[in-house]
């Protein structure tokens, strides 16, 4: 389950085949059997600056 920010959800039902990450980063790539996720992991300051400004 993924949860955003704005409190909705999604949930990735499908088997993950592989998860990459990018070095030095808190950026992942979630491949399924049919979809790709881009999942970057963020504190909630930076989310919260970044929504109001």
């Amino acid at each position: 389950m993924i949860e955003f920010p704005d409190g909705m959800h999604e949930y990735v039902t499908t088997p993950v085949k592989r998860v990459l990450r990018m070095a030095g980063r808190e950026v992942f790539y979630i491949e399924t059997i049919n979809s790709r996720y881009r999942l970057e992991v963020r504190n909630r300051e930076d989310s919260v600056a970044e929504n109001t400004g």
